[in-house]
């Protein structure tokens, strides 16, 4: 309770920063339209994560923690994984647009995702392991189904700056420019828009955490 209390102090503090922005707006440029059709494909490239993730976590076990080849993979920076698409991506093809975007998003988060909840998840030795792999696989199920939606939650402001980087690189509009535009403009009410939302999603990730525990 202590802990939720701290939180929302420090979300309040940023709805004031948020609603106080000294200054005025930054070269008389407006706020910025909030970027609707970028929706539809923020929401595709989240479904996707929120499903692959969970399949190798599931697959792999808690094991899947400590494999040096997910390290790897999780190791690479966004801007790194954004310059490489860039660098591979076929001229003839065009700009890589929201489709390379969603790879190089997927690229960038599946495998700290599929860490996250493989280490979330309980040792298997020696049970369920001496059960049987059915056993196995169904343990396995119900703790993800368990964590899945708490993991969506507390991960989605994490997703959203990741974001950030690629659409900069890529030269796309996105929820990350939109929310770092607000900022320079200084539009006090987008911003405070965004800190209500991103508070909503961190205290929804810690009533769900005290269910589960």
């Amino acid at each position: 309770m202590k802990r939720t209390a701290m939180g929302l102090v420090v979300w309040a503090i940023g709805l004031v920063l948020a609603v106080g922005l000294p200054g005025s707006t930054w070269k008389q440029a407006g706020p910025p339209v909030f970027p609707w059709e970028v929706l539809g494909p923020t929401f595709l490239a989240l479904a996707t994560l929120s499903m692959l993730a969970p399949l190798l976590a599931w697959i792999g076990g808690p094991d899947l923690a400590h494999r040096r080849s997910l390290a790897l993979l999780e190791a690479p920076p966004d801007l790194l994984w954004a310059v490489l698409l860039l660098a591979l991506w076929p001229a003839t093809w065009g700009p890589p647009g929201i489709g390379g975007w969603l790879l190089a998003f997927l690229a960038a988060s599946l495998p700290g995702e599929a860490r996250w909840l493989a280490q979330a998840m309980p040792g298997e030795r020696p049970f369920p392991l001496a059960w049987g792999r059915s056993a196995v696989s169904r343990v396995r199920w119900t703790v993800l189904v368990r964590l899945w939606g708490r993991w969506i939650v507390a991960r989605l402001p994490v997703w959203l700056t990741a974001t950030l980087v690629l659409e900069r690189v890529l030269g796309l509009p996105g929820l990350g420019t939109d929310w770092m535009t607000r900022v320079v403009v200084r539009d006090r009410t987008g911003l405070t828009l965004w800190v209500v939302a991103l508070a909503i999603l961190w205290a929804l990730s810690q009533s769900w955490e005290q269910e589960a525990a």
